[in-house]
């Protein structure tokens, strides 16, 4: 009995001056490297912020997303490709495919040397500066804008600060118009599709969001590894603070109130403490997804070069262009590819209007909205003019054959990555799932990766190698593998609030845009609170 007071009494004695010194330590590294991040705190909590306001609260729309197809017009298609070539004394050629504007249908030709050249379908006539010339029609319909001037043209054959490598097309042509609102429009000609579009207020966002949440200042005055490693650093820092911050002011507040550092006031300290700890686990999130996705930056993006372009001869086309067995009703447009020492025509068909409804468009997103009606893709052998089945998957898989391996895709996709050579041979690989994906999901194939349609082949390597191919234009649309699903997930879940799709993209949005105001006031109050001790 008279021993119990004593335990008391022991269990509540002081801490050794070891112990003592090591929170005094844990708390001055936490005040220390606190005010080593605030400014890269303030810097990506303020850009984190204007990004969901910009990117959907006030998100600038435009009258044309996508271009329709439908069939084109037989009674233009006078002559035949062959028909072109031979008036142009064009030998040989990448490819061609049928494009309709200004009243006229042409063919695009992909020369040689990568050019694209336009030919009159009833004349054969050369259009000079044809390609500048889609890319304004391609601009004008997409703006549903045929008055205003335009200011300027540039062609952009790589991404810059303003045309960044999300939007993945290259090369594009950037239009310039005379409007209030200086809107500047990205197309990519050798599809037709729209790249982007920025008017003045999300040029400006851009930048600020490239300079203060990408760090593009590094880049200015260093290299990206150096960008990339001080991202890193920084982030690394923030994720110590943050918890640092969790065992001085959760787990461990009363034991670190006895060492004389941290007296229980009122004020700036209480806020500071119960704030920093309610968003301390954002914090980590944040910090840990952030610095994740910055080792992804490692190597350059080579996507856009990532295309199987063999040159053809002219002589080779056996079967005239116009007089291969499809219905011609339906043709929405041609080109040609190798596969197997043959040339095949590629038809793009309309399917029957009784298969298909008038497509839907969903609101949430300017890129998750329904593609125009599926349509039919045919190979017609260009020898023996016979259709063959089912061979838009055999190229794809052949493409996917081609780009995984080095020595055949390395002189057409010209530098590859850096760790393309440890790749597994995807021949001795089971293809364990083909898919065509004509729309976006954002858990498989989201709207950031641009192109559709796409045939999907999942394999059984080690890595779970899924390629994406673009049959359309024989390019590699993306490659995934289980490192990328992991680090995937892992921004979408942690950084962009993912697991918050249930209760809808605005509400996500805005649980974001709250969580980062609240970082950067504890990040502020913290900052107030090391100038008062001082």
């Amino acid at each position: 009995m008279n021993n119990t007071p004593k335990e008391g009494k022991h269990s509540k004695k002081k801490d050794s001056k070891f112990v003592k010194k090591i929170k005094q330590k844990i708390y001055a590294w936490h005040r220390t490297i606190g005010i080593i991040t605030i400014i890269p705190v303030i810097f990506w909590t303020l850009s984190g912020l204007m990004h969901p306001f910009m990117a959907h609260f006030f998100k600038p729309t435009i009258a044309n997303e996508r271009i329709e197809s439908k069939p084109i017009d037989k009674t233009q298609l006078t002559l035949s490709i062959q028909e072109v070539l031979d008036k142009n004394n064009i030998t040989e050629f990448k490819n061609f495919r049928i494009v309709s504007f200004d009243n006229s249908t042409f063919y695009q030709v992909k020369t040689v040397k990568g050019e694209l050249e336009y030919f009159d379908a009833t004349n054969a006539k050369k259009l000079e500066n044809g390609d500048q010339k889609y890319a304004h029609w391609l601009s004008r319909y997409f703006l549903d804008d045929q008055k205003s001037p335009i200011e300027k043209t540039d062609l952009v054959t790589e991404f810059t600060s303003q045309y960044k490598y999300i939007n993945r097309y290259l090369p594009v042509y950037k239009t310039t118009f005379n409007r209030p609102d200086g809107m500047e429009v990205y197309v990519e000609t050798a599809s037709s599709k729209l790249a982007t579009y920025n008017p003045k207020s999300r040029q400006a966002f851009i930048w600020f969001f490239d300079t203060f949440h990408n760090w593009s200042f590094v880049d200015a005055i260093s290299n990206n590894s150096v960008r990339i490693l001080f991202m890193i650093l920084f982030l690394s820092i923030i994720f110590f603070s943050a918890l640092s911050g969790i065992v001085i002011y959760g787990l461990f507040w009363k034991q670190f109130k006895k060492t004389g550092n941290l007296n229980p006031k009122k004020g700036l300290r209480r806020y500071h403490r119960q704030i920093g700890i309610w968003v301390s686990l954002f914090t980590l999130t944040f910090a840990f997804s952030g610095a994740y996705h910055a080792t992804t930056k490692w190597n350059p993006y080579t996507l856009d070069k990532m295309v199987y372009e063999p040159v053809f001869e002219t002589k080779d086309l056996s079967t005239s262009s116009n007089k291969i067995h499809l219905d011609w009703n339906r043709l929405e447009n041609l080109s040609i590819i190798a596969l197997n020492d043959s040339i095949y025509y590629r038809a793009q068909l309309a399917e029957p209007k009784s298969k298909y409804a008038s497509p839907k468009t969903d609101s949430k997103s300017k890129w998750d909205k329904k593609e125009n009606p599926k349509s039919e893709i045919l190979y017609i052998n260009s020898v023996t003019n016979k259709v063959i089945p089912n061979l838009d998957l055999e190229y794809a898989k052949f493409l996917a054959l081609y780009f995984n391996d080095p020595n055949t895709g390395k002189p057409a996709c010209c530098e590859m990555d850096s760790d393309i050579e440890s790749k597994p041979n995807l021949e001795k690989a089971v293809l364990l799932e083909t898919k065509s994906i004509t729309e976006f999901e954002s858990r498989e194939y989201g709207f950031a990766n641009k192109r559709l349609p796409v045939i999907k082949l999942a394999y059984n390597t080690p890595e779970k190698t899924t390629y994406f191919i673009e049959t359309a234009t024989s390019r590699l649309a993306a490659v995934i593998e289980k490192s990328d699903v992991t680090e995937g997930y892992s921004f979408a879940i942690f950084h962009k609030f993912l697991f918050m799709d249930w209760a809808g993209k605005n509400v996500r949005d805005l649980t974001m845009v709250i969580v980062a105001l609240i970082i950067l006031v504890i990040s502020v109050l913290g900052l107030l609170l090391f100038f008062k001790k001082n």
